[in-house]
């Protein structure tokens, strides 16, 4: 498992996202269209977001509740893509390298929410550090030798 948000690939693609993101909405036609533009640009830091507070959180609980907030928010931007594409704000060829784009994003956010279930690990708020039979044994023991000198 990463040992930060910014090393899961999801995060990284969704980054690039929103890079896009902008960058589409300051073409002439969109940016005249100051809602839409702010929906979806917000709708894709969402999901950037959310990947991030839920992996950041240190349960696989929450981080899977974060994950699923981030795949609506996915599904919100291709929406908004479809708005923009009917509006004309967009090309074809510019809609579907997108929606393509926010499908591969959402796959990823599904596969990693059915790794997570699947995982016995329930995250690093839980995570106890065990100590060896051998460890736990010489604990034992020592405990046992103290009370005998003692008596």
């Amino acid at each position: 498992m990463a040992k930060s948000f910014e090393e899961l690939g999801v995060w990284q693609k969704t980054l690039i996202l929103v890079k896009e993101i902008y960058a589409l909405t300051n073409n002439e036609k969109f940016r005249k269209d100051f809602s839409l533009t702010d929906q979806i640009r917000r709708a894709g830091i969402s999901i950037l977001a959310n990947i991030a507070e839920g992996f950041e959180r240190g349960s696989n609980t929450e981080f899977i509740q974060f994950l699923y907030i981030a795949k609506g928010s996915s599904g919100e931007v291709r929406s908004q893509l479809y708005v923009a594409y009917e509006l004309g704000y967009i090309d074809k060829e510019t809609f579907y390298k997108y929606l393509l784009l926010c499908k591969e994003i959402s796959g990823q956010i599904s596969r990693l929410i059915s790794y997570l279930k699947r995982s016995r690990f329930k995250g690093e708020k839980f995570k106890v550090d065990y100590k060896s039979m051998r460890e736990e044994v010489e604990e034992i023991l020592k405990k046992i030798r103290a009370k005998t000198y003692k008596s």
